[in-house]
């Protein structure tokens, strides 16, 4: 349930900064939203990873 919701506010972040970069296109936000994203991104997927055994 928690990766579900942790999805669901993924996509409706990238939704919104979308609709941003599309009403006002220039080449500094967007570059600001694509880190934005990817670090997003890099903390979901850092989050959700299965751990290793530990010894």
């Amino acid at each position: 349930m928690n990766l579900i919701m942790a999805v669901l506010a993924f996509i409706t972040l990238v939704a919104f900064l979308a609709i941003l970069v599309i009403h006002v296109p220039r080449v500094d936000l967007i570059g600001v939203v694509a880190v934005t994203v990817a670090l997003a991104a890099w903390d979901l997927v850092t989050t959700f990873r299965p751990r290793g055994k530990s010894r």
